[in-house]
């Protein structure tokens, strides 16, 4: 049976779930993939150019490593908030309107910082707006991409979106480099803001939401009516359960999600704030070596994604449930967190990019799990709401991760201030997989909730 899809005005579309033909994705469905990918290529480009900018900034700009933290802690002063609300509105305004007004918005927060006059205070401010640009970026970008798979098809695409988080640092550190140490870092900001106007253009020319219906309207009691000929309308769309949002919230499955993607996100935000700082000047790095290693790192994130993704996909089809997995990406974690805490005390400096590229990358495969966990206790029309619920929680580790370590690493403090850094990381990351492990049950939850399958 065919419905006309929300996001393409007029263009008829497979049933929720189905794909063109029947199969179990259309083509179209891999085309919004690949173009929300690009999406989070840029959202992740955005947040890496500080770091990779952190040292000469600083020297321009002669500010201490504490401003330089506020500064980075900017960005996430509206981040939950935007998260939270914007993520709400998907329940009355299209996805892809949503995500266009976001990338014209962060793009024009970065262009300001190619004018020369432009110091700390215009830092500040186009960090603050560019938080709360990107704040809602990846629930908002899930849930739209979540209407163009049912919930067993639903883990390779989420694992290709989260690839923005390594595969973006692996693109933008080598050409934010090369930008920054040709050009200066002020071009370095300019590089993405303009990356993300050319996105905007190609999401209004084949942006669009897929067939399934996740807005609130009533057509659960009206008959849907086909602008094309020939194409039978549904009579009538399955009616949603709707459940009130504390008892989602309070279920185990959303609440180690949700600790567990604030602890990787934590060390995502110091990687991407500290990271280069800390392999210039602890190290003794050069720019372009603290580029390379930023990049390795960045591509191990995407191999243990698109592994985790596709193994994750094939347990699905097989009949595997989300709760089955969750042990895996605990483990995951865990391992990740002791690997942080051997880099925090090791002395080889082949030993810590060793583990820099290597097992300290494997809590990425959390912020997959954590999404798709979180969308099966939700109803389709509340999934956005659920996940910018999570956006907020994870988030709060943006504002905090920088300040803390920006205290930690101020005067003469330095090195063993990112000793302390690296391990509260380790401890957070560690504790998080554990509990993953243990309290991640997404098909039990749902069924207390009375959510059927997607």
């Amino acid at each position: 049976m065919t419905t006309v899809s929300s996001g393409g005005a007029g263009k008829p579309t497979a049933a929720p779930g189905t794909g063109r033909a029947g199969g179990p994705a259309s083509s179209g469905a891999w085309r919004a993939t690949w173009l929300l990918l690009a999406f989070m290529l840029i959202n992740f480009a955005d947040k890496t150019v500080l770091g990779l900018a952190a040292t000469p900034m600083m020297h321009d700009l002669h500010i201490t490593h504490a401003q330089y933290g506020q500064a980075a802690a900017a960005f996430f002063a509206l981040f939950s908030l935007a998260a939270l609300g914007v993520s709400a509105l998907t329940r009355r305004v299209s996805t892809t309107r949503l995500l266009l007004v976001m990338a014209v918005l962060w793009s024009a927060a970065q262009l300001p910082m190619l004018v020369g006059g432009a110091g700390f205070g215009v830092l500040v401010g186009t960090r603050v707006l560019l938080g709360a640009a990107e704040g809602p970026a990846f629930p908002v970008a899930t849930h739209s991409l979540y209407t163009w798979f049912a919930d067993r098809d639903r883990s390779l695409p989420t694992s290709v979106l989260a690839l923005g988080s390594g595969a973006g640092v692996a693109i933008a550190a080598p050409v934010l480099t090369a930008v920054i140490t040709h050009a200066g870092w002020r071009w370095g900001f300019g590089v993405v803001g303009i990356a993300g106007l050319l996105w905007a253009a190609l999401w209004c020319r084949f942006g669009q939401e897929g067939p399934e219906q996740i807005r609130d309207t009533a057509v659960a009691e009206t008959p849907q009516i086909s602008p094309v000929p020939h194409v039978r309308p549904a009579p009538h769309a399955r009616p949603v359960p709707h459940v009130p949002l504390r008892r989602i919230l309070l279920t185990g499955t959303w609440i180690a999600s949700a600790l567990a993607a604030f602890a990787a996100y934590w060390q995502t935000t110091s990687a991407l704030t500290w990271g280069a700082d800390y392999l210039r000047t602890v190290l003794g790095m050069t720019t372009d070596q603290a580029g390379l290693v930023t990049m390795g790192a960045g591509l191990t994130s995407t191999l243990v994604l698109l592994v985790f993704g596709v193994a994750a996909q094939r347990a699905r089809r097989a009949g595997g449930s989300i709760a089955r997995l969750a042990p895996w990406a605990g483990g995951a974690a865990v391992v990740a967190g002791l690997a942080l805490a051997a880099f925090a005390v090791v002395g080889s400096h082949a030993a810590k990019v060793a583990l820099t590229v290597g097992p300290c990358t494997l809590s990425v495969v959390i912020l997959v799990i954590s999404q798709a966990a979180c969308a099966r206790i939700a109803p389709a029309q509340q999934r956005g709401v659920v996940l910018g619920a999570l956006a907020f929680v994870y988030s709060l580790a943006g504002v905090l991760a920088p300040l803390v370590v920006g205290q930690l690493t101020t005067g003469v403090h330095l090195v063993s201030g990112y000793r302390t850094g690296y391990l509260l990381t380790a401890a957070m990351v560690a504790v998080s997989g554990v509990l993953v492990a243990l309290l991640v049950r997404p098909e039990r939850d749902a069924a207390r909730l009375g959510i059927g399958p997607q």
